[in-house]
Formats: C-alpha cells, sequence, structure tokens
C-alpha cells in the first residue's frame, strides 16, 4: 500500500506587520535592500538618502510610506526629520556611507584623521539622540560597518574607523535600554558603492572571482544577506549589544 502526501504551504504572519522601520541611508545598496525585505514582512518604511531623485525612485519600489532627502552627516538635519516624524518608529537602520579620507595616515592632516575615525560615531550619536524618544521599546537601532582585517598602508585610518564600533555599539546598547543596539559588519557586499571603490568594472569584477574562489560560501555576499540579518535582528528581542560578522568566511582566509 502507497501513500501520497500532499505538500501543504503554511502561511504565516508577517514578521514586521504593523511596526514602522526607518532605514538612513535607503536609496540603494544594503539600505534599498533591506527597506525591500521590511516591506515585504508587513513593515511600513520610512527611507532617507542623499540625492533626492534616486530617493523618490527608490520610495516607489519599496512602497515607502515616506522618504526625505538629507545628508545623514548634517546633525541639523538628522535633529529635524526625527523632530518631524508624526508617530512612534519601532526599528532605525543605519547604512548611510559616511565620507572619511582614503590613503596613508601621514599623509593626511592629524585632525582630519581624528574626524574621519569618529565620523560615524558622531552621525550614529545624533540619529540615536533624536530617533531614541520616538522609539517603543524593544525596537532596535541597527549600526552597520565593516570588517577589515587586512591591514595596508593604502587603507589608512578606514581600519581604526571599523575597529571603534563594536564598543560604541555595547556602550549604546547600555544607555539606549529598552531600545537594543547592534551592530552588523560586512566584508565586500556586491553593490555599487563598493564596485565603486576601485579603479574600474574589470579590477571590480576581478574581486568578485577572486572572492567567488576563495570564500568558504563559494559565492560573492550581497545586499539580500544583509538585508535577512537585519530583519532578524529586528524581530529577534533578545539581542542587544551584538555584532555578526556577515563576510562569507572572509575573515577566517585572510
Amino acid at each position: 500500500m502507497t501513500t501520497s502526501t500532499a505538500s501543504i504551504a503554511v502561511e504565516r504572519e508577517p514578521q514586521l506587520l504593523g511596526q514602522t522601520v526607518v532605514v538612513i541611508g535607503g536609496s540603494a545598496g544594503i539600505g534599498l535592500e533591506t527597506a525591500r525585505f521590511a516591506s515585504s514582512e508587513g513593515a511600513g518604511v520610512i527611507v532617507t538618502g542623499r540625492d533626492p531623485e534616486r530617493l523618490a525612485q527608490a520610495a516607489s519600489d519599496v512602497s515607502a510610506r515616506s522618504s526625505a532627502a538629507f545628508d545623514a552627516d548634517d546633525a541639523a538635519a538628522v535633529k529635524r526629520f526625527f523632530g518631524e516624524l508624526p508617530e512612534p518608529i519601532d526599528h532605525v537602520l543605519v547604512a548611510a556611507y559616511t565620507r572619511r579620507s582614503q590613503g596613508p595616515m601621514l599623509e593626511l592632516p592629524s585632525e582630519e584623521v581624528g574626524q574621519g575615525v569618529g565620523r560615524r560615531v558622531t552621525q550614529v550619536l545624533e540619529i540615536a539622540r533624536h530617533a531614541a524618544p520616538k522609539m517603543r521599546p524593544g525596537g532596535t537601532l541597527l549600526l552597520t560597518g565593516g570588517s577589515v582585517r587586512k591591514f595596508d598602508r593604502e587603507y589608512g585610518i578606514t581600519p581604526a574607523a571599523f575597529a571603534v564600533l563594536p564598543p560604541f555599539t555595547a556602550a549604546l546598547a547600555l544607555e539606549l535600554a529598552p531600545v537594543r543596539v547592534n551592530l552588523i559588519q560586512a566584508g565586500f557586499v556586491d553593490t555599487p558603492l563598493a564596485a565603486s571603490l576601485f579603479a574600474d568594472e574589470e579590477a571590480a569584477e576581478a574581486r568578485r572571482d577572486e572572492l567567488r574562489a576563495t570564500l568558504p560560501i563559494g559565492r560573492v555576499v550581497g545586499p539580500a544577506d544583509i538585508a535577512a540579518l537585519a530583519v532578524h535582528l529586528m524581530t529577534n528581542t533578545a539581542v542587544t549589544g551584538a555584532v555578526y560578522d556577515i563576510d562569507g568566511g572572509q575573515r577566517l582566509i585572510e
């Protein structure tokens, strides 16, 4: 006698239904993909970005509730944005690109090096200061950074700028509780921004080929990978002060 088993799809409630997610730097790359994923999970999404035209397209793509164009490094603009939000929010992802000087540190003015190391911290502090009063308990402030562990004189201050974020995340998690604070540290993520850091598209593709050949996962990390982790951290209310490496195992081979 044979038995046939029917495959039944089990419907589940969207993970972020009824919640509001703000994505700072949501017009491209990791921010845009996270906004898209959060929206698909039932969240009302608010996106921000520097470029009004690109932001408008992104907001349309993810069916955003609203959008606002400003530079996340502009403290007054950050204060104004959160001050004008009409309702409580649940989660904030900081995916905005932070400008920093490139090249050997000794070739840069000391003040510029100091600003480069601290700029991400001051940017996030302003966001946290003005977002926290509007956030529901148990919500998440999600930071993003890089996981550069291979040192090179041309990297300059970049490793130092990233290295300051884990202890900063832990301290901020204690100060903002019961709002949670977590950090996602990514290696190479295949976005237009990452590609723009190479001399040309041929050089960027060579790096992708190298990663496909050497990473334990056998492929290049994409923005959807980061978005999936971000949404998980929004929904797992037991996690705060944590640092997550998502680099396809790059840290194991370099």
